[in-house]
């Protein structure tokens, strides 16, 4: 199946001195012993590996690597950093992105760098270089071969390929990691066989339940009114959806009704007079479930977190204050190792979840909290870590996780957002581009939902992001807001809208009531095309259908969004 000519290579530092070795199955040396573990079977292969150090030393370089060679009909899934990372299927003659030169004077400003992987690992320029984290596969037709981590807390797992020297290669990160123990650090596993055997396999090894949570729709003020909220547009739009009596299930308060980043029970009282107890009232007397948003790990410049715990945030390799991105007034990374830090965030859940009595909270930025490894923690662990304090915190009440990597997260949280934040237009500004992988795109949002599928109702059930039928404060053709409500609808398990359904025509509410129409929706194949449009074929209640989507990087402005044909009744079913 794979792991032909099979070598491990492995770099390591003691007192000043490097190291390094390759070689084929087990080492035993004068520092170290590595033991591997391989078990061929006909479908299912499995690898472990450990490093056993006879006295302390820093990790450099782990890397398992072995040949293959690529079909020009095969196809290669990567899984990106985090959620918003573009993760799809890759043709083996494609490139991924980098960010461009062009915007190398922008980044320190915007600190684009930050959202992703740019600082830990950095993108080839050459054609069929890709590479991706946890798991991937290669698909040829209907047959697949999934490449998975089942664990990432000794550090995250990187697969890549280059298929011009026929080569994949999986590596652990863990550079300056320094062990004196037995480090575990590969538990992997290679699966053949159609798309539903390769991800009931993986996920079953893993020993994740199926999630609890429910498809889901509802109303989020994000993409409408962004920060700009307020408790009468909330109670206004609250009002609007039940009395036109919409099949949805929650209603979720995005950001806004913070002072400020990281000060999350200082409301602002211009804009929430009430406070958000009241809020959640109101929303829970309509029969609806409340949602809030919040950021736990991360602080702004401008928050009085900020100013007054700046022992709390993390430090970067040089010392400094650890920037975690550019939104707001520029905000830092909370170090979860500070005892006062996990007070205060377990301080705000018991809050929000007991007294405001919030049922889900939308948990963002989440990536921050592992951007900086330490000494004796890789960033997997950090994150792995996190989240399960973060499941303790909120104990049976739902996540919904956001910006976050998606393997701490398997069986963790509820709900989790697997693309970027779609945009108010279809592909964004061009310059913006240039920029980091993690972009707001309504493109990538749409592969990213198309991409990682197979996690919904195995890791958690995907939020695809919102989709739009309103006119006002939008730039998207009417076929391209039909095209993101048809992907959400059939490939997310979350259907959010921020639109004021008051002003939608009959037509609008026609198009709302079926997009979150309750239906049982089974994707049977989906087969990418070198032309961006993408086929796939689906049923409902027993009817098989075949469907068409145009995903082009243009605007595709008078090309059909979608095509679908009805076949027949599966013959299970007749």
């Amino acid at each position: 199946m794979l792991l032909n000519d099979l070598r491990v290579r492995i770099a390591y530092e003691i007192e000043g001195t490097q190291y390094k070795h390759s070689f084929v199955g087990t080492y035993q040396g004068e520092h170290l012993d590595v033991i591997l573990h391989l078990s061929k079977n006909q479908d299912i292969n499995t690898l472990k590996l450990s490093v056993n150090p006879h006295q302390s030393l820093t990790m450099q370089e782990l890397i398992i690597e072995f040949k293959h060679s690529f079909s020009k009909d095969e196809t290669v899934f990567m899984n990106g950093y985090q959620s918003w990372t573009d993760s799809r299927e890759f043709f083996i003659e494609e490139k991924m992105h980098r960010i461009s030169k062009l915007a190398f004077p922008l980044l320190r400003k915007y600190q684009f760098d930050k959202y992703g992987d740019t600082n830990f690992k950095t993108a080839s320029k050459r054609a069929g270089d890709l590479h991706g984290y946890t798991y991937a596969y290669l698909r040829k037709d209907d047959q697949y071969i999934l490449m998975g981590s089942l664990s990432e807390l000794n550090g995250f797992t990187l697969i890549n390929t280059s298929v011009k020297e026929e080569m994949i290669w999986i590596e652990k990160d863990c550079k300056d990691l320094i062990i004196d123990y037995r480090y575990d650090a590969f538990d992997l596993v290679f699966v053949r066989g159609d798309e539903t055997h390769v991800f009931e396999t993986y996920f079953t090894l893993m020993n994740i339940d199926k999630p609890k949570a429910k498809h889901m729709t509802g109303w989020t003020s994000w993409y409408n009114y962004y920060q700009n909220i307020s408790e009468d547009i909330i109670v206004k739009n609250l009002e609007i959806l039940s009395s036109a009596n919409k099949n949805i299930d929650i209603v979720q308060v995005d950001d806004g009704y913070q002072v400020a980043i990281g000060d999350w029970l200082l409301v602002d009282q211009n804009k929430f007079p009430n406070g958000m107890k009241h809020i959640a009232q109101r929303i829970h007397s309509k029969g609806y479930k409340a949602g809030i948003w919040l950021a736990p790990f991360v602080c702004e410049t401008n928050s009085r977190i900020f100013k007054e715990h700046t022992d709390w945030i993390q430090k970067d390799k040089h010392g400094e204050l650890a920037l975690a991105g550019g939104n707001w007034s520029r905000f830092y990374a909370l170090n979860l190792e500070h005892p006062e830090v996990k007070k205060y965030i377990k301080q705000v859940f018991d809050v929000v979840l007991n007294e405001w009595k919030y049922d889900l909270v939308k948990l963002d930025f989440l990536y921050a909290v592992c951007m900086h490894p330490t000494k004796y923690k890789t960033r997997g662990q950090i994150m792995c870590e996190a989240i399960d304090f973060l499941r303790e915190c909120v104990g049976d009440k739902l996540i919904l996780a956001c910006g976050v990597p998606l393997g701490p997260s398997f069986g963790k949280v509820d709900y989790c957002r697997i693309g970027c934040d779609v945009g108010l237009d279809w592909n964004d500004k061009a310059y913006m581009r240039l920029f980091h992988r993690e972009r707001v795109s309504t493109l990538n949002a749409l592969n990213n939902a198309i991409g990682r599928r197979q996690l919904s109702g195995r890791a958690f059930i995907n939020d695809p992001d919102v989709f739009f039928y309103r006119e006002e404060n939008i730039q998207l053709t009417q076929t391209q807001k039909e095209t993101i409500a048809f992907v959400n609808k059939h490939f997310g398990g979350l259907l959010f809208t921020s639109d004021d359904i008051s002003k939608y025509t009959d037509k609008q509410n026609q198009f709302f009531d079926e997009t979150i129409k309750t239906e049982l929706i089974k994707i049977l194949s989906v087969r990418p095309q070198r032309n961006a449009l993408i086929e796939f074929s689906y049923s409902i209640e027993g009817v098989l259908y075949d469907a068409m989507i145009n995903l082009d990087s243009k605007t595709h402005q008078g090309i059909a969004a979608y095509s679908v044909s009805k076949k027949k009744r599966m013959e299970s079913e007749q």
